[in-house]
């Protein structure tokens, strides 16, 4: 049996998709790894195929036509069969002594039949030229303990339950029902969101397991890039607002920690609206305040009186200025691009 399904979405990854499997293959027989070729142009089928050749018990090759980022996560996730459900990026990889630890710990849980539907990893930003800065939960979980919901600490300021620090076991996924859209960027925040309601049980390994590589140019991080794909940006946005009503989940604490993400991602979506400053733009931002307090009032008014988040829809341009100058602060804070 599988423990541990990595899927790596891959589109034209010839340049760094040989390292990003190389990490993954200290997991053994214990991992299934699922290189989804999304359509490539390059050398990525090829590179893929020498190493399912060379790992024929522990790679696979799924080759579809280009469905995005979301796609290729929806394929792997159709075609897993381990316990849990990791996805990595291809430009990126995770950490050896790390994935041994969460191995041990899944082996231990299966022998004893204990139950865990979320592990939580520290995960590391690394830039070329700078220091590797290290996202922990330290505060949020005790390392090691199983626990649930009401069980949790608080979150500081850049901590949120995002895909990179998230292991679900696989059939929480499924029984989640979450299916990426196609051809969408940041489909992330909406695959690490949706399995929340259905996690009862988790453990946090203090362990700086996914390694997350920034810098390029290309990334689909950047403020240029996601002030171009701003649409797609409001699409997973309103997508998590409509996912379900947080407000009606058993654990008020798991009703927070989603109402975190869903301030995050209207944050980013209100600041990047407000930087493109054009009328259509402007437009769009007070579509996307209107969306969520038509779909849910209590949820707006949290967001807009009640978190940082309604910083970011100040009126003025004495407001305006601060929200694009606060933004700039907090992507330094955070080490986005």
């Amino acid at each position: 049996m599988k423990y541990l399904t990595i899927t790596v979405p891959s589109y034209n990854s010839e340049d760094y998709l040989g390292r990003c499997l190389d990490s993954l293959l200290v997991g053994g027989e214990n991992v299934e790894i699922l290189v989804v070729n999304d359509g490539s142009t390059d050398r990525t089928e090829e590179i893929a195929n020498e190493y399912a050749a060379k790992y024929p018990t522990i790679v696979k090759v799924i080759n579809q036509e280009n469905e995005g980022h979301g796609g290729a996560v929806n394929t792997g996730v159709r075609n897993a069969t381990g316990k849990y459900f990791k996805v990595v990026d291809s430009d990126d990889r995770l950490d050896a002594k790390s994935l041994k630890t969460v191995l041990k710990h899944i082996q231990h849980w299966e022998a004893t039949k204990t139950n865990v539907d979320m592990i939580v990893c520290n995960y590391v930003y690394e830039k070329t030229g700078t220091a590797p800065y290290v996202v922990n939960y330290r505060k949020v979980f005790k390392n090691g303990r199983i626990c649930g919901w009401d069980d949790m600490g608080r979150f500081g300021i850049t901590q949120y339950l995002i895909m990179h620090a998230q292991i679900f076991k696989t059939s929480v996924i499924r029984k989640s029902g979450v299916q990426l859209p196609l051809h969408t960027f940041y489909v992330d925040n909406l695959f690490a969101y949706q399995p929340l309601p259905f996690v009862e049980t988790i453990c946090y390994l203090d362990v700086d397991l996914y390694r997350y590589f920034i810098g390029r140019d290309d990334q689909s991080t950047t403020t240029k890039n996601m002030m171009a794909r701003i649409d797609q940006q409001l699409r997973v946005t309103k997508m998590m607002i409509d996912v379900t009503n947080i407000y009606t989940m058993p654990h008020p604490k798991l009703a927070m920690c989603m109402e975190r993400n869903i301030s995050s991602v209207m944050s980013i979506s209100s600041v990047l609206l407000l930087m493109i400053g054009t009328p259509d733009a402007m437009a769009k931002r007070k579509d996307l305040w209107d969306y969520a307090k038509n779909r849910s009032p209590y949820l707006y008014r949290r967001l807009r009186y009640h978190r940082l988040c309604g910083l970011t829809y100040l009126p003025t341009k004495l407001g305006s200025w601060a929200t694009k100058k606060g933004y700039q602060v907090a992507r330094s804070i955070v080490k986005f691009q």
